[in-house]
Protein backbone atom coordinates (compact mmCIF):
# COMPACT_ATOMS: atom_id res chain seq x y z
CA UNK A 1 0.00 0.00 0.00
CA UNK A 2 0.91 3.56 -0.95
CA UNK A 3 1.42 4.42 2.92
CA UNK A 4 3.04 1.55 4.23
CA UNK A 5 6.06 2.18 6.59
CA UNK A 6 9.36 3.26 4.88
CA UNK A 7 12.27 1.15 5.13
CA UNK A 8 14.35 1.64 8.65
CA UNK A 9 17.39 2.59 6.81
CA UNK A 10 15.71 5.01 4.18
CA UNK A 11 13.98 6.57 7.26
CA UNK A 12 17.45 6.91 9.04
CA UNK A 13 19.56 8.10 6.19
CA UNK A 14 16.32 10.64 5.52
CA UNK A 15 16.94 12.08 8.65
CA UNK A 16 20.40 13.18 7.89
CA UNK A 17 20.24 17.14 7.19
CA UNK A 18 22.81 19.73 8.15
CA UNK A 19 22.35 20.70 11.60
CA UNK A 20 22.81 24.62 10.78
CA UNK A 21 20.24 24.97 7.92
CA UNK A 22 17.20 26.80 7.62
CA UNK A 23 13.96 24.58 7.75
CA UNK A 24 13.60 25.72 4.27
CA UNK A 25 16.88 24.02 3.14
CA UNK A 26 16.33 20.68 5.62
CA UNK A 27 16.98 18.27 3.52
CA UNK A 28 18.60 14.82 2.90
CA UNK A 29 21.88 13.97 3.17
CA UNK A 30 23.85 14.67 -0.33
CA UNK A 31 26.14 11.47 0.15
CA UNK A 32 22.30 9.79 -0.02
CA UNK A 33 21.14 11.32 -2.91
CA UNK A 34 24.08 11.20 -4.96
CA UNK A 35 24.02 7.14 -4.81
CA UNK A 36 21.13 7.00 -7.35
CA UNK A 37 18.61 5.51 -5.08
CA UNK A 38 15.49 7.27 -6.70
CA UNK A 39 17.13 6.21 -10.19
CA UNK A 40 15.52 2.83 -9.62
CA UNK A 41 11.67 2.17 -9.41
CA UNK A 42 11.64 0.68 -5.69
CA UNK A 43 13.75 3.68 -4.62
CA UNK A 44 11.61 5.89 -6.43
CA UNK A 45 8.58 4.66 -4.94
CA UNK A 46 9.74 4.46 -1.16
CA UNK A 47 11.05 7.95 -2.12
CA UNK A 48 7.67 9.04 -2.69
CA UNK A 49 5.85 7.41 0.25
CA UNK A 50 8.15 9.36 2.15
CA UNK A 51 6.61 12.38 0.82
CA UNK A 52 2.90 10.93 1.66
CA UNK A 53 4.40 10.64 5.12
CA UNK A 54 5.31 14.57 5.62
CA UNK A 55 1.34 15.61 4.86
CA UNK A 56 0.01 14.87 8.52
CA UNK A 57 2.29 17.16 10.02
CA UNK A 58 0.40 15.87 13.31
CA UNK A 59 1.09 18.32 16.26
CA UNK A 60 2.01 21.06 14.09
CA UNK A 61 -0.65 23.67 16.20
CA UNK A 62 -0.89 23.41 20.12
CA UNK A 63 -2.73 21.04 21.42
CA UNK A 64 -3.30 19.03 18.31
CA UNK A 65 -1.22 15.83 19.10
CA UNK A 66 -2.40 13.05 16.95
CA UNK A 67 -4.47 15.74 14.88
CA UNK A 68 -3.20 16.66 11.48
CA UNK A 69 -2.73 20.05 10.25
CA UNK A 70 -5.63 19.93 8.24
CA UNK A 71 -7.87 19.66 10.61
CA UNK A 72 -6.91 22.26 13.28
CA UNK A 73 -5.52 25.02 10.57
CA UNK A 74 -9.65 26.39 9.94
CA UNK A 75 -9.30 27.35 14.21
CA UNK A 76 -7.10 30.10 12.99
CA UNK A 77 -10.84 31.72 11.64
CA UNK A 78 -14.09 33.04 12.96
CA UNK A 79 -15.71 29.45 12.28
CA UNK A 80 -13.76 27.69 14.50
CA UNK A 81 -11.57 28.20 18.02
CA UNK A 82 -8.72 26.72 20.66
CA UNK A 83 -9.72 25.80 24.03
CA UNK A 84 -7.99 28.63 25.29
CA UNK A 85 -9.01 32.22 25.03
CA UNK A 86 -7.49 35.34 23.56
CA UNK A 87 -4.54 33.05 22.19
CA UNK A 88 -5.64 31.90 18.68
CA UNK A 89 -3.93 33.82 16.21
CA UNK A 90 -6.55 36.25 14.84
CA UNK A 91 -8.27 36.40 17.75
CA UNK A 92 -6.30 38.62 20.27
CA UNK A 93 -2.84 37.98 20.54
CA UNK A 94 -0.23 34.65 19.37
CA UNK A 95 0.66 35.69 16.08
CA UNK A 96 3.83 36.65 16.25
CA UNK A 97 7.20 35.55 14.75
CA UNK A 98 8.35 33.55 17.95
CA UNK A 99 4.77 31.62 17.55
CA UNK A 100 5.92 27.80 17.76
CA UNK A 101 2.94 26.62 15.79
CA UNK A 102 4.23 29.11 12.98
CA UNK A 103 7.23 27.96 12.78
CA UNK A 104 6.35 24.39 12.82
CA UNK A 105 3.85 25.20 9.69
CA UNK A 106 7.02 26.64 8.44
CA UNK A 107 8.60 23.39 8.87
CA UNK A 108 7.02 20.78 8.21
CA UNK A 109 5.72 22.59 4.27
CA UNK A 110 9.62 22.80 3.83
CA UNK A 111 10.38 19.26 4.79
CA UNK A 112 7.90 17.99 2.38
CA UNK A 113 8.69 20.56 0.01
CA UNK A 114 12.80 18.93 0.33
CA UNK A 115 11.98 15.13 0.62
CA UNK A 116 9.96 15.89 -3.12
CA UNK A 117 12.79 17.92 -4.42
CA UNK A 118 15.28 15.36 -3.32
CA UNK A 119 13.31 12.10 -5.20
CA UNK A 120 12.58 14.28 -7.85
CA UNK A 121 16.07 15.66 -8.98
CA UNK A 122 17.27 12.24 -8.37
CA UNK A 123 15.02 10.55 -10.01
CA UNK A 124 15.24 12.55 -12.96
CA UNK A 125 17.97 11.36 -14.72
CA UNK A 126 16.55 7.74 -15.34
CA UNK A 127 12.82 8.95 -15.75
CA UNK A 128 12.73 8.22 -19.46
CA UNK A 129 13.85 4.44 -18.71
CA UNK A 130 11.25 3.83 -16.00
CA UNK A 131 7.87 1.72 -16.23
CA UNK A 132 4.67 3.78 -16.39
CA UNK A 133 4.07 2.87 -12.48
CA UNK A 134 7.32 4.88 -11.61
CA UNK A 135 6.25 7.80 -13.92
CA UNK A 136 3.29 8.15 -12.13
CA UNK A 137 5.11 8.07 -8.58
CA UNK A 138 7.43 11.23 -10.23
CA UNK A 139 4.19 12.95 -11.47
CA UNK A 140 2.78 12.40 -7.95
CA UNK A 141 5.85 13.98 -6.14
CA UNK A 142 5.69 17.01 -8.22
CA UNK A 143 2.07 17.14 -7.58
CA UNK A 144 2.53 16.89 -3.69
CA UNK A 145 5.60 19.41 -3.96
CA UNK A 146 2.96 21.71 -5.35
CA UNK A 147 0.19 21.19 -2.30
CA UNK A 148 2.99 22.10 -0.14
CA UNK A 149 4.24 25.47 -2.16
CA UNK A 150 0.26 26.44 -2.19
CA UNK A 151 0.19 25.93 1.72
CA UNK A 152 3.05 27.87 1.80
CA UNK A 153 2.16 31.21 -0.21
CA UNK A 154 -1.44 31.24 1.45
CA UNK A 155 0.22 31.32 5.01
CA UNK A 156 2.94 33.82 4.49
CA UNK A 157 2.75 34.87 0.94
CA UNK A 158 6.09 35.78 -0.61
CA UNK A 159 8.36 32.43 0.23
CA UNK A 160 12.01 30.95 -0.25
CA UNK A 161 11.41 28.81 -3.52
CA UNK A 162 13.83 26.04 -4.87
CA UNK A 163 12.88 23.41 -7.42
CA UNK A 164 16.26 21.21 -6.81
CA UNK A 165 17.35 20.05 -3.94
CA UNK A 166 19.23 23.17 -1.70
CA UNK A 167 23.28 23.09 -0.88
CA UNK A 168 25.03 25.46 1.67
CA UNK A 169 24.92 27.95 -0.77
CA UNK A 170 21.47 28.54 -0.41
CA UNK A 171 21.74 29.73 3.27
CA UNK A 172 21.34 33.68 1.72
CA UNK A 173 18.55 32.61 -0.34
CA UNK A 174 15.69 35.67 -0.03
CA UNK A 175 12.25 35.13 -0.96
CA UNK A 176 10.25 34.92 -4.06
CA UNK A 177 7.18 36.57 -4.88
CA UNK A 178 4.11 35.03 -4.04
CA UNK A 179 2.74 35.26 -7.75
CA UNK A 180 5.97 33.43 -9.46
CA UNK A 181 5.69 30.57 -6.64
CA UNK A 182 1.61 30.34 -7.42
CA UNK A 183 2.32 30.45 -11.08
CA UNK A 184 4.41 27.75 -10.70
CA UNK A 185 2.13 25.58 -8.84
CA UNK A 186 -0.44 26.42 -11.46
CA UNK A 187 1.87 25.37 -14.64
CA UNK A 188 3.45 22.53 -12.92
CA UNK A 189 0.15 20.90 -12.40
CA UNK A 190 -1.28 21.67 -15.47
CA UNK A 191 2.04 20.01 -17.19
CA UNK A 192 1.62 16.77 -15.18
CA UNK A 193 -2.24 16.24 -14.85
CA UNK A 194 -2.51 13.99 -17.85
CA UNK A 195 0.31 11.88 -16.71
CA UNK A 196 -1.52 10.55 -14.14
CA UNK A 197 -4.81 8.25 -14.01
CA UNK A 198 -8.29 10.09 -13.34
CA UNK A 199 -8.46 7.72 -10.58
CA UNK A 200 -5.34 6.39 -8.52
CA UNK A 201 -5.40 2.65 -7.78
CA UNK A 202 -4.59 2.78 -4.34
CA UNK A 203 -6.64 5.51 -1.91
CA UNK A 204 -4.43 8.34 -0.75
CA UNK A 205 -1.84 8.62 -3.89
CA UNK A 206 -2.83 11.99 -6.23
CA UNK A 207 -4.11 11.44 -9.13
CA UNK A 208 -5.26 13.76 -12.18
CA UNK A 209 -8.66 14.38 -10.39
CA UNK A 210 -6.59 15.98 -7.63
CA UNK A 211 -3.90 17.56 -10.30
CA UNK A 212 -6.68 19.60 -11.85
CA UNK A 213 -8.53 20.04 -8.58
CA UNK A 214 -5.01 21.46 -6.57
CA UNK A 215 -4.46 23.52 -10.23
CA UNK A 216 -8.06 24.93 -9.81
CA UNK A 217 -7.53 25.94 -5.97
CA UNK A 218 -3.92 27.63 -6.32
CA UNK A 219 -5.69 29.68 -9.45
CA UNK A 220 -8.96 30.71 -7.23
CA UNK A 221 -6.83 31.72 -4.81
CA UNK A 222 -4.80 33.42 -7.26
CA UNK A 223 -7.52 35.05 -8.84
CA UNK A 224 -9.37 35.91 -5.48
CA UNK A 225 -6.57 38.31 -4.75
CA UNK A 226 -5.76 40.02 -8.14
CA UNK A 227 -2.12 38.48 -8.34
CA UNK A 228 -0.46 40.76 -10.68
CA UNK A 229 -3.97 42.51 -11.98
CA UNK A 230 -4.53 38.92 -13.61
CA UNK A 231 -7.73 38.17 -11.95
CA UNK A 232 -9.72 37.12 -14.72
CA UNK A 233 -7.35 34.55 -16.38
CA UNK A 234 -7.15 33.04 -12.78
CA UNK A 235 -10.50 32.45 -12.82
CA UNK A 236 -10.42 31.69 -16.13
CA UNK A 237 -7.71 28.97 -15.54
CA UNK A 238 -9.51 28.04 -12.18
CA UNK A 239 -12.79 27.03 -13.96
CA UNK A 240 -11.42 25.15 -16.48
CA UNK A 241 -9.66 23.10 -14.48
CA UNK A 242 -12.35 22.55 -12.20
CA UNK A 243 -14.57 21.62 -16.02
CA UNK A 244 -12.54 18.96 -16.28
CA UNK A 245 -12.68 17.20 -13.08
CA UNK A 246 -16.97 17.94 -13.47
CA UNK A 247 -17.99 14.24 -14.73
CA UNK A 248 -15.07 12.42 -13.95
CA UNK A 249 -15.87 11.49 -10.20
CA UNK A 250 -18.90 12.15 -8.07
CA UNK A 251 -20.77 13.03 -5.19
CA UNK A 252 -21.38 10.23 -1.88
CA UNK A 253 -24.99 9.80 -1.61
CA UNK A 254 -24.70 10.08 1.89
CA UNK A 255 -22.40 13.44 3.41
CA UNK A 256 -22.18 12.03 6.81
CA UNK A 257 -20.50 8.70 5.39
CA UNK A 258 -17.87 10.51 4.11
CA UNK A 259 -16.92 10.90 7.75
CA UNK A 260 -16.92 7.36 9.32
CA UNK A 261 -14.78 4.25 8.77
CA UNK A 262 -17.87 2.44 7.82
CA UNK A 263 -18.91 5.20 5.12
CA UNK A 264 -15.13 5.35 3.54
CA UNK A 265 -15.71 1.91 2.66
CA UNK A 266 -18.39 2.57 0.12
CA UNK A 267 -17.60 2.93 -3.75
CA UNK A 268 -20.02 5.70 -3.68
CA UNK A 269 -17.91 7.64 -0.99
CA UNK A 270 -14.23 6.68 -2.54
CA UNK A 271 -15.86 8.47 -5.94
CA UNK A 272 -16.25 11.97 -4.19
CA UNK A 273 -12.68 11.71 -1.93
CA UNK A 274 -10.79 12.74 -4.30
CA UNK A 275 -7.59 12.97 -1.54
CA UNK A 276 -7.44 11.75 2.01
CA UNK A 277 -5.04 11.22 5.01
CA UNK A 278 -4.96 7.72 4.83
CA UNK A 279 -4.89 6.05 8.40
CA UNK A 280 -7.21 2.18 8.01
CA UNK A 281 -4.72 1.59 5.43
CA UNK A 282 -2.19 1.88 7.98
CA UNK A 283 -3.84 0.29 11.14
CA UNK A 284 -4.57 -2.64 8.42
CA UNK A 285 -0.40 -2.72 7.56
CA UNK A 286 0.54 -2.66 11.37
CA UNK A 287 1.96 0.77 11.68
CA UNK A 288 -0.37 1.67 14.52
CA UNK A 289 -1.59 4.85 12.62
CA UNK A 290 -4.75 6.86 14.33
CA UNK A 291 -5.58 10.22 15.38
CA UNK A 292 -7.51 11.97 17.89
CA UNK A 293 -10.13 14.34 15.99
CA UNK A 294 -12.93 12.47 17.72
CA UNK A 295 -10.99 12.66 21.00
CA UNK A 296 -10.05 16.00 20.90
CA UNK A 297 -13.73 17.64 19.50
CA UNK A 298 -16.08 15.37 21.37
CA UNK A 299 -18.35 16.57 24.58
CA UNK A 300 -16.82 15.71 28.57
CA UNK A 301 -18.76 12.67 28.73
CA UNK A 302 -16.47 10.86 26.56
CA UNK A 303 -13.54 13.47 24.77
CA UNK A 304 -12.07 17.02 25.61
CA UNK A 305 -13.76 19.39 23.43
CA UNK A 306 -10.39 21.33 23.07
CA UNK A 307 -11.61 22.69 19.80
CA UNK A 308 -14.90 24.51 19.68
CA UNK A 309 -17.05 25.73 16.27
CA UNK A 310 -18.40 29.08 16.60
CA UNK A 311 -21.80 30.66 16.02
CA UNK A 312 -20.78 32.36 13.38
CA UNK A 313 -20.72 28.87 11.29
CA UNK A 314 -23.34 27.64 13.05
CA UNK A 315 -25.25 30.73 12.21
CA UNK A 316 -24.60 30.16 8.90
CA UNK A 317 -26.58 26.82 7.57
CA UNK A 318 -30.02 27.98 5.91
CA UNK A 319 -33.38 26.87 7.56
CA UNK A 320 -34.96 23.89 4.97
CA UNK A 321 -36.74 26.33 2.73
CA UNK A 322 -33.47 27.58 1.41
CA UNK A 323 -33.69 30.86 3.43
CA UNK A 324 -31.06 32.11 6.05
CA UNK A 325 -31.96 32.24 9.61
CA UNK A 326 -32.70 36.07 9.70
CA UNK A 327 -35.19 35.88 6.90
CA UNK A 328 -36.87 31.99 7.41
CA UNK A 329 -40.40 32.28 9.04
CA UNK A 330 -39.02 28.58 10.02
CA UNK A 331 -36.29 29.53 11.87
CA UNK A 332 -37.10 29.74 15.97
CA UNK A 333 -34.12 31.13 18.58
CA UNK A 334 -35.82 28.56 21.22
CA UNK A 335 -34.66 25.63 19.01
CA UNK A 336 -32.60 26.56 16.67
CA UNK A 337 -30.97 22.98 15.37
CA UNK A 338 -34.95 22.49 14.29
CA UNK A 339 -35.94 23.31 10.67
CA UNK A 340 -32.43 23.50 9.41
CA UNK A 341 -30.11 22.13 6.44
CA UNK A 342 -29.36 19.07 7.71
CA UNK A 343 -25.31 19.32 6.97
CA UNK A 344 -26.11 21.52 10.46
CA UNK A 345 -27.03 17.99 12.15
CA UNK A 346 -24.13 16.02 10.53
CA UNK A 347 -21.76 18.61 11.04
CA UNK A 348 -22.75 20.33 14.76
CA UNK A 349 -24.37 18.98 17.72
CA UNK A 350 -26.26 21.70 20.40
CA UNK A 351 -28.46 21.83 23.53
CA UNK A 352 -31.12 18.81 22.96
CA UNK A 353 -29.18 16.22 20.15
CA UNK A 354 -28.35 12.89 21.04
CA UNK A 355 -25.09 11.88 20.69
CA UNK A 356 -24.19 8.26 20.20
CA UNK A 357 -20.78 7.17 21.25
CA UNK A 358 -18.60 3.66 21.27
CA UNK A 359 -17.51 1.84 23.98
CA UNK A 360 -16.66 -2.24 23.95
CA UNK A 361 -20.47 -2.92 25.70
CA UNK A 362 -22.08 -0.96 22.68
CA UNK A 363 -23.19 2.32 21.63
CA UNK A 364 -23.99 4.27 24.32
CA UNK A 365 -25.94 7.65 23.49
CA UNK A 366 -26.51 10.50 25.84
CA UNK A 367 -28.74 13.70 25.76
CA UNK A 368 -26.68 16.53 25.09
CA UNK A 369 -27.43 19.47 28.13
CA UNK A 370 -26.36 22.74 28.17
CA UNK A 371 -27.80 23.78 31.37
CA UNK A 372 -28.11 20.86 34.28
CA UNK A 373 -25.96 19.11 36.20
CA UNK A 374 -27.04 15.84 34.58
CA UNK A 375 -28.88 14.80 31.49
CA UNK A 376 -30.49 10.99 30.07
CA UNK A 377 -27.54 8.41 28.83
CA UNK A 378 -28.64 5.15 26.99
CA UNK A 379 -26.08 2.71 28.54
CA UNK A 380 -25.77 -0.43 26.05
CA UNK A 381 -24.47 -2.79 28.53
CA UNK A 382 -27.45 -2.25 31.20
CA UNK A 383 -29.72 -1.35 27.75
CA UNK A 384 -31.52 0.84 29.28
CA UNK A 385 -31.87 5.16 29.66
CA UNK A 386 -30.85 6.54 32.98
CA UNK A 387 -29.98 9.31 34.29
CA UNK A 388 -26.31 10.40 34.68
CA UNK A 389 -23.84 13.40 36.29
CA UNK A 390 -23.73 16.06 32.83
CA UNK A 391 -19.55 16.60 32.60
CA UNK A 392 -20.19 19.19 30.40
CA UNK A 393 -22.03 21.45 33.15
CA UNK A 394 -21.09 18.98 36.46
CA UNK A 395 -17.43 18.28 36.05
CA UNK A 396 -13.92 18.66 36.99
CA UNK A 397 -13.28 19.71 33.59
CA UNK A 398 -16.43 21.27 33.15
CA UNK A 399 -14.36 25.12 32.20
CA UNK A 400 -13.03 23.25 29.11
CA UNK A 401 -16.41 22.33 28.25
CA UNK A 402 -18.59 23.31 25.04
CA UNK A 403 -20.96 25.02 27.57
CA UNK A 404 -18.91 26.88 30.03
CA UNK A 405 -15.80 27.68 27.33
CA UNK A 406 -16.72 27.56 23.87
CA UNK A 407 -20.02 28.95 21.93
CA UNK A 408 -23.13 25.93 22.73
CA UNK A 409 -21.84 24.10 20.05
CA UNK A 410 -19.91 20.89 19.25
CA UNK A 411 -18.19 19.30 16.20
CA UNK A 412 -19.65 16.21 15.01
CA UNK A 413 -17.84 15.57 11.61
CA UNK A 414 -15.95 12.94 12.30
CA UNK A 415 -17.35 12.40 15.89
CA UNK A 416 -20.59 10.95 15.06
CA UNK A 417 -21.20 7.20 13.83
CA UNK A 418 -17.69 5.74 15.27
CA UNK A 419 -17.18 2.02 15.77
CA UNK A 420 -13.71 2.49 17.20
CA UNK A 421 -12.33 3.83 20.94
CA UNK A 422 -12.31 7.55 20.24
CA UNK A 423 -9.02 7.46 21.18
CA UNK A 424 -7.81 4.73 18.61
CA UNK A 425 -9.87 6.02 15.33
CA UNK A 426 -8.51 4.98 11.90
CA UNK A 427 -11.15 6.74 9.92
CA UNK A 428 -9.17 8.99 6.88
CA UNK A 429 -9.50 12.84 6.59
CA UNK A 430 -10.42 14.64 3.49
CA UNK A 431 -7.95 16.63 1.69
CA UNK A 432 -9.58 17.22 -1.39
CA UNK A 433 -13.62 16.04 -2.12
CA UNK A 434 -15.24 16.40 -5.64
CA UNK A 435 -17.72 18.55 -3.29
CA UNK A 436 -15.15 21.17 -3.40
CA UNK A 437 -14.47 21.40 -7.33
CA UNK A 438 -18.09 22.11 -7.98
CA UNK A 439 -18.12 24.94 -5.92
CA UNK A 440 -14.57 26.47 -7.27
CA UNK A 441 -15.97 25.51 -10.93
CA UNK A 442 -19.29 27.55 -9.76
CA UNK A 443 -16.99 30.43 -8.06
CA UNK A 444 -14.86 31.09 -10.79
CA UNK A 445 -17.57 30.84 -13.61
CA UNK A 446 -19.45 33.65 -10.87
CA UNK A 447 -16.10 35.74 -10.75
CA UNK A 448 -15.94 35.65 -14.58
CA UNK A 449 -19.48 36.72 -14.85
CA UNK A 450 -20.83 33.85 -16.56
CA UNK A 451 -23.73 32.83 -15.12
CA UNK A 452 -25.38 29.53 -16.75
CA UNK A 453 -27.06 26.38 -15.95
CA UNK A 454 -23.91 25.06 -15.72
CA UNK A 455 -23.15 27.19 -12.22
CA UNK A 456 -26.63 26.27 -10.75
CA UNK A 457 -25.97 23.02 -11.70
CA UNK A 458 -22.75 22.54 -9.43
CA UNK A 459 -23.99 24.34 -7.13
CA UNK A 460 -27.30 22.32 -6.95
CA UNK A 461 -25.88 18.98 -7.25
CA UNK A 462 -24.08 19.68 -3.70
CA UNK A 463 -27.26 21.10 -1.86
CA UNK A 464 -29.75 18.30 -3.54
CA UNK A 465 -27.74 15.88 -1.60
CA UNK A 466 -27.66 17.74 1.57
CA UNK A 467 -31.72 17.37 1.08
CA UNK A 468 -31.70 21.72 0.45
CA UNK A 469 -33.73 23.36 -2.35
CA UNK A 470 -32.12 24.09 -5.71
CA UNK A 471 -30.88 27.18 -6.80
CA UNK A 472 -33.58 29.59 -6.54
CA UNK A 473 -35.41 31.79 -9.01
CA UNK A 474 -34.28 35.61 -7.49
CA UNK A 475 -30.33 34.25 -7.35
CA UNK A 476 -30.10 33.20 -11.02
CA UNK A 477 -28.46 36.23 -13.06
CA UNK A 478 -27.60 38.05 -9.75
CA UNK A 479 -23.70 38.09 -9.89
CA UNK A 480 -24.16 39.22 -5.80
CA UNK A 481 -27.01 36.99 -4.42
CA UNK A 482 -24.59 33.81 -6.44
CA UNK A 483 -21.71 34.98 -4.79
CA UNK A 484 -23.09 35.17 -1.57
CA UNK A 485 -24.54 31.77 -2.21
CA UNK A 486 -21.13 29.82 -3.42
CA UNK A 487 -19.53 31.31 -0.31
CA UNK A 488 -22.09 30.25 2.07
CA UNK A 489 -22.70 26.72 0.29
CA UNK A 490 -18.10 26.27 0.83
CA UNK A 491 -18.40 27.57 4.60
CA UNK A 492 -21.42 24.68 5.93
CA UNK A 493 -19.90 21.89 3.57
CA UNK A 494 -16.43 21.86 3.62
CA UNK A 495 -16.34 23.52 7.72
CA UNK A 496 -13.33 22.09 8.97
CA UNK A 497 -11.78 20.68 6.57
CA UNK A 498 -9.10 23.12 6.66
CA UNK A 499 -10.13 25.03 3.04
CA UNK A 500 -11.63 28.13 4.85
CA UNK A 501 -7.79 29.35 6.34
CA UNK A 502 -7.50 30.46 2.62
CA UNK A 503 -10.87 31.58 1.90
CA UNK A 504 -10.84 34.21 4.35
CA UNK A 505 -7.96 35.57 3.18
CA UNK A 506 -8.84 35.62 -0.67
CA UNK A 507 -12.42 36.77 0.25
CA UNK A 508 -10.61 39.13 3.32
CA UNK A 509 -13.03 38.94 5.43
CA UNK A 510 -10.80 38.66 8.56
CA UNK A 511 -11.90 41.93 9.86
CA UNK A 512 -15.25 40.65 10.00
CA UNK A 513 -14.84 37.44 11.69
CA UNK A 514 -12.37 38.47 13.91
CA UNK A 515 -13.22 41.68 15.00
CA UNK A 516 -15.66 41.06 17.79
CA UNK A 517 -15.76 38.64 20.74
CA UNK A 518 -17.39 35.28 20.00
CA UNK A 519 -21.01 34.94 21.31
CA UNK A 520 -22.88 31.79 21.66
CA UNK A 521 -25.56 29.63 23.75
CA UNK A 522 -27.88 31.46 26.29
CA UNK A 523 -26.64 31.86 29.43
CA UNK A 524 -27.97 29.23 32.33
CA UNK A 525 -30.70 32.17 33.54
CA UNK A 526 -32.13 32.17 30.68
CA UNK A 527 -31.68 29.12 28.52
CA UNK A 528 -33.17 28.62 24.93
CA UNK A 529 -36.51 28.91 27.00
CA UNK A 530 -36.13 32.53 27.72
CA UNK A 531 -35.16 33.22 24.04
CA UNK A 532 -37.45 35.52 22.32
CA UNK A 533 -38.52 35.52 18.97
CA UNK A 534 -36.61 38.72 18.10
CA UNK A 535 -33.35 37.74 19.17
CA UNK A 536 -32.27 36.61 15.56
CA UNK A 537 -28.60 37.80 14.45
CA UNK A 538 -28.52 40.54 12.50
CA UNK A 539 -26.45 39.86 9.43
CA UNK A 540 -26.71 43.11 7.79
CA UNK A 541 -24.56 45.92 9.35
CA UNK A 542 -22.95 46.32 6.17
CA UNK A 543 -23.16 44.66 2.79
CA UNK A 544 -20.01 43.13 3.43
CA UNK A 545 -21.64 41.26 6.60
CA UNK A 546 -24.31 40.59 4.48
CA UNK A 547 -22.45 39.16 1.41
CA UNK A 548 -20.66 37.19 3.96
CA UNK A 549 -23.00 35.55 6.35
CA UNK A 550 -21.24 37.26 8.83
CA UNK A 551 -23.78 37.94 11.98
CA UNK A 552 -23.69 40.56 14.60
CA UNK A 553 -25.46 39.40 18.24
CA UNK A 554 -25.39 42.75 19.48
CA UNK A 555 -28.74 43.24 20.37
CA UNK A 556 -29.31 40.86 22.70
CA UNK A 557 -25.49 39.87 23.82
CA UNK A 558 -26.32 40.23 27.46
CA UNK A 559 -28.21 37.07 27.23
CA UNK A 560 -25.51 35.02 25.59
CA UNK A 561 -22.01 33.13 26.76
CA UNK A 562 -19.41 34.80 25.67
CA UNK A 563 -15.48 34.59 24.88
CA UNK A 564 -12.37 35.69 23.11
CA UNK A 565 -13.36 39.30 24.79
CA UNK A 566 -10.21 40.71 23.98
CA UNK A 567 -11.04 39.49 20.13
CA UNK A 568 -9.40 41.87 17.52
CA UNK A 569 -7.96 41.76 14.25
CA UNK A 570 -5.06 43.37 12.45
CA UNK A 571 -4.90 42.79 8.86
CA UNK A 572 -1.16 42.30 8.97
CA UNK A 573 -3.18 38.62 9.87
CA UNK A 574 -3.62 37.89 6.65
CA UNK A 575 -0.14 36.86 6.26
CA UNK A 576 1.87 35.10 9.26
CA UNK A 577 5.29 36.45 10.16
CA UNK A 578 8.16 34.78 8.85
CA UNK A 579 9.26 32.24 11.61
CA UNK A 580 12.26 34.80 13.31
CA UNK A 581 14.70 31.74 13.64
CA UNK A 582 14.32 31.25 10.24
CA UNK A 583 15.82 34.89 10.12
CA UNK A 584 18.19 34.68 12.65
CA UNK A 585 19.63 31.76 10.16
CA UNK A 586 19.38 33.87 6.65
CA UNK A 587 20.05 37.89 7.13
CA UNK A 588 18.05 37.95 3.67
CA UNK A 589 15.25 36.73 4.54
CA UNK A 590 12.90 39.50 5.20
CA UNK A 591 9.47 39.85 7.04
CA UNK A 592 6.49 40.38 6.20
CA UNK A 593 4.83 44.09 6.57
CA UNK A 594 3.48 44.46 10.34
CA UNK A 595 5.88 41.95 12.12
CA UNK A 596 9.65 43.97 12.70
CA UNK A 597 7.85 47.06 15.66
Amino acid sequence: MIMKTINKIIIALAGIAFVACSDFLDTQSPSYDSGGIYESEAGLKEGVVGIYNLLYMEGTFTNSLHRPAVITIDNFTGLSMERAQNTTIGAGSGCTPDNSSILAYWSGLYKLVARANAVIYGASGNIENMSDEAKRYYAEARVLRAYAYYNLVVAFGDVPFFTKPATTEDYNASRTSRQTVMDFVIEELGLIAEEMPWTATERGRVDRAVAYGLQARAALFAGSLNFGGKAMDYFRTAANAANRVIGQRDLAKSFADLFTKEGQTKSDVRNEMLWELMYSDQMANNTNKYHWVALGNGPRMFAQTGQHPGSLLADTYECIDGLRIDESPLYDPKAPNKNRDPRFGATLKMHGDTIDYYTASGTNKFIVEAFANQTQMYNAALKRWMKTNNPDVNGTAAWTSFVSNGCGYLWYKYVGGLTEDYSTVTCNIAIMRYAEILFTYAEAKIELGELDDTVYDAINKVRLRAGMPEVSSDRKGNIDKMRQLVRRERKVELAMEGLHFADMRRWQIGDLENAKPSYGAPLSTVTYAGMEATDIPNFKTSDRHDLNDIASYDAYSDKLHVRDQSRYWDDKFYLWPIPQSERNKDPNLTQNPGYNE
